[in-house]
C-alpha cells in the first residue's frame, strides 16, 4: 500500500464531507479558518502565543485572524494580568453564542456522517480514526530546544523524575542523582529539548559535555500515553545530532536496570555496554556509541 496517496486520499475525501471547503464553513459566514480560531479560543479563553503554538500559525496570519473576528465582536484581546507582556483572548457574550451555534452543527456533521453506519462500522470507524490521529500527532512532533530552567522544562523534568520515583525499586532523590544541576544542559556546551504535540508537552531529553569528545545524553523520557510510536528513537537520533552539532563526536549514557525498554532502544540505536563513567547511585548500565 502506498501510504502516502492513501493519506492523500483521505484527506481529500474527509475535507470534502466535513464542509472545509465552503466558504462559510458550517454554515457559520466564514471560512474555516477563524472559525477553528474561535472554537480553540473556547469558553476560558486563552494567550495569543498559546493559540499560535496549538495551531501551528504564523503570527501574522493568526493576527489578521485575530483582527477578524475583533471586528466582528466575538473575541476581546487584552493584556494578560500575569504578564502584561502577553495578551489574552477571550470570547464576547456574540462569540460565546457564536461558539455554541459551531459546537452544535459541528455536532450535526459528525453524526450525519456515522448515522448510516451499524454499530460494529461505528466502533471500527472510532477505533480507526483514534488510531490515525494518535499517529499523525506523533509524525508531527516538535524537538525544540529551551532553556533548562524554564517553566516549560521543569514541568517535563518533574514528570521525568517522578516516573523514575515509581518505578525504581529503591525511589528517586533528585538532588542525590544531580538533577538540580540544571546549568550545564544549556548552552554553550549542553542543551534541552523539549519533545511536544499541538503545544502538549510529551518528552524531554538533554545533552551534556563531558569533554570535547563525549557527550553525555540525559534526561531521556516520553510520556507513557506516547510511547510504541518510535518517539524514543527519533528523540535519541535528535540527541546524537545535536551532539555533533557541538563537535562531539562519541556519545555516552547510563541508565537503571529497571528500565529494559529503553535499554533495548539503545542497542538496537548502536550502543555497546562500557564501564561505570560517572556516579550516578541510580545508574546500572552505561553505554557508548561512536558518532
Amino acid at each position: 500500500m502506498d501510504e502516502i496517496a492513501t493519506l492523500r486520499r483521505f484527506n481529500r475525501s474527509y475535507t470534502q464531507r466535513i464542509g472545509v471547503l465552503s466558504e462559510s464553513y458550517l454554515g457559520a459566514g466564514r471560512p474555516l479558518g477563524p472559525s477553528r480560531l474561535l472554537f480553540e479560543v473556547g469558553a476560558t479563553g486563552a494567550r495569543v502565543s498559546e493559540l499560535r503554538r496549538r495551531l501551528g500559525l504564523d503570527s501574522g496570519y493568526l493576527s489578521r485572524l485575530l483582527r477578524q473576528l475583533e471586528q466582528d465582536d466575538l473575541i476581546t484581546v487584552t493584556p494578560d494580568p500575569i504578564d502584561r507582556r502577553q495578551r489574552m483572548v477571550a470570547l464576547s457574550a456574540a462569540g460565546r453564542r457564536e461558539w455554541r451555534r459551531l459546537d452544535r452543527r459541528s455536532e450535526d456533521v459528525a453524526r450525519r456522517i456515522v448515522d448510516p453506519l451499524t454499530t460494529r462500522q461505528r466502533e471500527d470507524l472510532a477505533v480507526a480514526l483514534a488510531t490515525a490521529e494518535r499517529l499523525l500527532r506523533a509524525a508531527t512532533a516538535t524537538f525544540e530546544h529551551i532553556d533548562p530552567r524554564a517553566p516549560a522544562a521543569g514541568e517535563a523534568l518533574a514528570q521525568y523524575f517522578g516516573e523514575l520515583d515509581a518505578r525504581f525499586p529503591t525511589g528517586f532523590d533528585v538532588g542525590a542523582a544531580g538533577g538540580e544541576d540544571l546549568a550545564a544542559l544549556g548552552p554553550p556546551d549542553g542543551a534541552f529539548v523539549l519533545v511536544a504535540t499541538d503545544a502538549t508537552t510529551i518528552g524531554c531529553g538533554a545533552v551534556q559535555r563531558i569533554d570535547d569528545r563525549t557527550a553525555d545524553i540525559k534526561r531521556m523520557w516520553i510520556h507513557p500515553d506516547w510511547r510504541g510510536l518510535g518517539l524514543g528513537a527519533r528523540l535519541l537520533v535528535h540527541l546524537e545530532d545535536t551532539a555533533r552539532g557541538l563537535g562531539r563526536t562519541r556519545a555516552v549514557l547510563d541508565t537503571n536496570a529497571t528500565l529494559r525498554e529503553a535499554i533495548s532502544m539503545y542497542e538496537r540505536g548502536g550502543y555497546h555496554a562500557i564501564e561505570r563513567y560517572n556516579d550516578n547511585p541510580y545508574a546500572q548500565r552505561w553505554f557508548a556509541k561512536e558518532l
